[in-house]
């Protein structure tokens, strides 16, 4: 592990903000390095409230958009709410269309089939939509390139609102408005919402023209903050409004779907984490090995008993993704280590037969394993899909910008994006990739990196500082857990190795005569000699509270020691 020390601000702006805000210098620190650097900075920071968020109308387009479905309203139009099969997508989906039903009926939902029709718009919905005499489809998290589908649902008299937040291409599809602040020409302040995050905007617009306030939508903010947790968007601005209050619905009233998912586990408060690790995979099992609607119908029930039977089968499309999950994991590394000849940049591996469901998962294994730009191959029809995952710092969707000439289509994010191509390219897509990637990377992001915040005594280390530390909650890109660096620890000769295999250590650290604190190292076995041994040793740590037998102290949760 590479350990890269953050920039200390200078003490003059810490000296400053401390005295401003008359809180421990070091907590000055952590905040100047979010780039609060004011009074009001950190009042917003600490305390996020409703009335932060931005104007929608701010939006280009918004003001189209909500014409269009007052209009469709007024005309008695059926209107689909189409989405992406994944987490942001159904959350999207479901946020939609639960709020115009509450006071229009003629609502139904899409979600496209991961396998027959792929990410995004397709013909097939667009021919369901006419179909069902749908005049008006509202698009969300995706579209932003459906250029071609566009086209071919206005020449069937199908309107289409696109709300999306993934990059667009250089030609935009002729929607009727298109909602997406990542475009060069909207004014949107705040750039990084999710696509659920987009349609949270939508359904604001939409509410303020009926005389409603931001109040009125929290209950919806459930669905927000779990996208915006499995989309690892950053929780910054506008995202950590919506994140902070989205969390409070989801710990004291959730929506009934959500709430019976919870009730399948033992948490009592979950975090922006519990839901990365626990909600998230759960909802996009359905659209991992089953449909997407399976989610959208479990977001979208109000009846208790009902939502605990689509739960429980949700529960176990998630058990199978699990076990397809290993095998294929398994199968790709000794893939990779039989192919391995030459010094490579990039893993590229495939075979027909992996589930299209979980090769996004399987990548980002792949990615912790070795460490470089990583994409999945299955087959997909007469095509090969792709799931594509990077390393921190570097962007993949620009190194696939220089593959696309290879490609059929690709989509996505820096860290992760989806690709198909013929399967008479692939050879050759491969070559391209490594060799862009070769080219354009840092050989130094090729190795994983602890950022840490600031070097720390462990005398530093009290129940006043982790409740401030608590309050910079949620934690995500942009806003991580503070992670400290402490040097000359030494082992109480508590040291042990815990769980499976030993693989995890447990010990309690003091330095230069201090109390000892417990601390525990999850996979962090292999250290035990160098905590064991007499000669002093450094580690990185983030700060946790450790629960047992009622009682809770303060403990290091390790990430490396050298």
């Amino acid at each position: 592990m590479r350990w890269t020390l953050k920039p200390k601000p200078t003490q003059e702006d810490i000296d400053r903000l401390s005295a401003e805000l008359n809180v421990e210098k070091l907590i000055a620190q952590l905040l100047l390095q979010r780039g609060i650097s004011n009074y009001d900075e950190a009042k917003a920071f600490f305390r996020p409230e409703l009335d932060h968020l931005h104007d929608p109308f701010l939006m280009k387009d918004m003001e189209k958009a909500v014409a269009r479905i007052e209009q469709g309203m007024e005309n008695e139009e059926n209107i689909l709410v189409y989405g992406d099969y994944d987490v942001d997508g159904t959350t999207s989906v479901a946020l939609m269309s639960s709020f115009l039903m509450e006071f229009y009926p003629n609502v139904a939902t899409y979600i496209p089939d991961r396998y027959a029709e792929g990410y995004g718009i397709s013909f097939q919905g667009i021919d369901f939509a006419e179909d069902n005499d749908v005049s008006l489809i509202i698009a969300l998290d995706c579209g932003i390139k459906a250029v071609e589908k566009v086209a071919y649902a206005k020449k069937k008299g199908i309107d289409i609102i696109v709300c999306d937040h993934h990059r667009p291409g250089d030609i935009l599809p002729q929607a009727v408005a298109i909602l997406d602040p990542k475009q060069e020409d909207c004014g949107y302040p705040y750039k990084e919402l999710c696509g659920c995050g987009v349609g949270f905007k939508l359904i604001q617009a939409l509410a303020s023209k009926q005389g409603r306030t931001i109040e009125d939508l929290v209950p919806y903010l459930d669905l927000v903050a779990t996208a915006i947790a499995a989309d690892i968007v950053p929780i910054t601005g506008e995202n950590r409004v919506l994140a902070h209050y989205g969390l409070k619905v989801i710990n004291s009233s959730p929506r009934i779907g959500i709430k019976a998912l919870i009730d399948q586990t033992k948490k009592r408060e979950l975090t922006i984490t519990d839901v990365v690790f626990i909600i998230a995979p759960r909802i996009n099992a359905a659209g991992r090995m089953k449909h997407g609607q399976h989610a959208v119908t479990l977001l979208s029930e109000t009846d208790f008993t009902t939502a605990q039977q689509f739960a429980s089968e949700i529960e176990l499309f998630n058990t199978e993704r699990r076990g397809l999950d290993q095998e294929i994991t398994e199968e790709a590394l000794v893939q990779i280590r039989e192919n391995e000849e030459e010094e490579r940049f990039t893993s590229v591996v495939y075979k027909e037969n992996w589930h299209k469901g979980v090769i996004g998962i399987v990548a980002s294994r792949l990615t912790e394993t070795y460490y470089r730009p990583t994409l999945v191959f299955t087959k997909s029809g007469d095509k090969l899909a792709a799931s594509a995952r990077s390393v921190k710092g570097f962007d993949i969707y620009n190194a696939l910008e220089g593959c696309s000439d290879c490609l059929e289509q690709f989509g996505g994010h820096m860290y992760a994006a989806g690709l198909t191509l013929l399967e008479e390219q692939y050879e050759t897509f491969k070559q391209q990739f490594e060799k862009v990637v070769r080219e354009t990377i840092d050989p130094d992001l090729l190795q994983p990196e602890i950022s840490i915040d600031a070097q720390i005594g462990l005398e530093e280390i009290t129940p006043k500082l982790m409740r401030i530390l608590k309050q910079f909650a949620p934690f995500g890109p942009g806003n991580m857990t503070p992670v400290f660096m402490a040097e000359g620890l030494k082992d109480s000769g508590y040291a042990r190795g815990v769980g499976e295999g030993e693989k995890h250590l447990k010990a309690a650290l003091y330095q230069n005569g201090t109390t000892p604190i417990g601390a525990i190292g999850f996979n962090l076995g292999n250290k035990m000699e160098v905590v064991k041994r007499i000669k002093p040793f450094d580690a990185v740590f983030s700060l946790d509270e450790n629960e047992w037998n009622g009682t809770v102290s303060l403990q290091l949760k390790l990430r490396d020691i050298r």
